[in-house]
């Protein structure tokens, strides 16, 4: 059956490709109600795909903000099992576009990459996905598992209402297994099995001090700089050794076994101080860099503003002071417990002189794990390495992905993620890209998957 839907996708790959431009033509930026009707287009236009290729029940659902498509086959029969396929139509912002060297929503195809926002995040997917679903319809008159098909418009908004609407409609999109394709492999035309996702979560600090800015020279020595006792609270929270030091961060964490600690060793990935620009490496003593980033939870300063930034100096004592704080969690934290020791931490610790205040942040998810070893994963595997050519590595990534742990949380279900983007395909920046050599290599993987899940 395979062998009839691959010729398929090969026969008409240059029309697949021009409806793939079609779509990322469409300007579905979701952070600007300047393009609500660029939204609404990018819908239409999943919408009309799925009718095309006979999908029932297609509707986009009113979510209160950007509207879900949702789409089922049954065609399959009862004894076949349902996937739900997730994936997003909606992009982010071009800005700087002075950096872009060819139109953002004008796909160009340069080295064999398709340059285009969206294009890998995640139109580019998504689109992987119905022309597969079309093949199968357009060749063998059916596919060969049950689908559930939700594609969303607020994903690079943080899913504002996604959560509610799997939750209050939890019936309509149950499924035995979900796929994921909103993520990559490690190196282009390596496959990759995804197995496994950090949770999130953060807080702000917010220090005050006096009223307004103060002359140094007048009241230096007598009133507390708000700056320094902000410094006092973020160094006390993390050493040297790139250890959390708050009290109880650490108490959930699973450990990372000694297969795991082999699974990951295994993988060539990026070299990390080359690909940031740096002389070394630093990660939590006892682990390595790889170990850290994948496996194990982190504690990021992201931004920290307060006082004069002007050129030259100005001597104040400046009036207030805020840092931004993101931590990424492991299998066993919870993501609210993880809050209330930072914010217990910096209470504990804030000197005298200042009002401290903590703010948290609204969006948090648990990480998520699938064991490897789940038949599911284990023929992802065989699939990719199939198409591919080469066997596939397993990784856990330092990222999160929100909807997964929704989808765990409420239809507890494995979640396979089927990524094909690569590292250079400079997600959310300027000259966004997808090879076109994982496009083809990833719609074969898609249709090998299937079959392999049929049987």
């Amino acid at each position: 059956m395979s062998e009839k839907v691959l010729s398929y996708l090969t026969n008409n790959r240059a029309e697949l490709l021009e409806r793939l431009n079609q779509f990322l033509s469409i300007p579905s930026i979701s952070a600007a109600n300047v393009h609500k009707k660029d939204i609404k287009q990018a819908a239409d236009f999943v919408e009309n795909f799925l009718n095309d290729i006979h999908f029932e029940n297609v509707e986009q659902i009113d979510t209160g903000g950007h509207p879900l498509v949702f789409a089922e086959y049954n065609g399959a029969g009862p004894e076949a099992p349902t996937v739900l396929f997730y994936g997003h139509y909606d992009v982010q912002p071009v800005d700087p576009i002075d950096l872009w060297d060819s139109e953002p929503f004008k796909p160009e195809v340069r080295n064999g990459r398709l340059y285009a926002r969206g294009s890998s995040d995640d139109k580019g997917q998504v689109f992987m996905h119905l022309a597969v679903f079309e093949a199968y319809m357009n060749t063998e008159g059916k596919l060969p598992i049950n689908v559930k098909v939700c594609i969303e418009g607020e994903e690079e908004v943080g899913s504002e209402n996604l959560y509610r609407i799997l939750h209050e409609k939890s019936d309509k999109f149950a499924a035995d297994f979900a796929v994921i394709s909103d993520s990559g492999m490690i190196a282009k035309n390596q496959p990759t099995i995804l197995y496994g996702l950090k949770g999130f979560t953060g807080i702000e600090v917010n220090v005050k001090g006096p009223d307004h800015d103060l002359h140094s020279g007048m009241y230096g020595g007598a009133i507390r700089n708000p700056i320094m006792a902000l410094n006092h609270i973020l160094a006390s929270m993390k050493n040297v050794d790139e250890v959390v030091t708050v009290e109880g961060f650490y108490d959930d964490v699973e450990p990372l076994t000694d297969e795991e600690r082999e699974l990951i060793d295994q993988v060539q990935g990026e070299d990390y101080s080359e690909a940031a620009g740096v002389k070394e490496t630093a990660s939590e003593k006892g682990y390595t860099a790889k170990e850290h980033t994948m496996a194990r939870p982190t504690f990021e300063i992201n931004g920290i503003s307060g006082g004069y930034q002007g050129e030259g100096t100005k001597t104040i004592i400046p009036s207030s002071a805020s840092a931004k704080i993101t931590c990424r969690l492991v299998p066993g934290q919870d993501p609210d417990k993880v809050q209330a020791l930072l914010e217990a931490h910096v209470n504990k610790v804030a000197p005298t002189g200042v009002t401290v205040e903590v703010k948290k942040e609204k969006l948090s998810a648990k990480a998520y794990k699938v064991e490897p070893t789940n038949p599911l994963i284990q023929k992802a595997a065989k699939s990719y390495t199939k198409a591919f050519g080469k066997e596939t590595v397993y990784v856990r990534m330092g990222g999160s992905i929100p909807v997964v742990e929704w989808i765990e949380s409420i239809y507890n279900i494995p979640i396979v993620l089927l990524g094909f983007g690569t590292p250079d395909d400079r997600l959310h920046s300027p000259n966004e890209s997808f090879p076109l050599d994982s496009f083809d290599k990833g719609i074969e993987t898609l249709v090998h998957y299937w079959n392999e899940i049929k049987h």
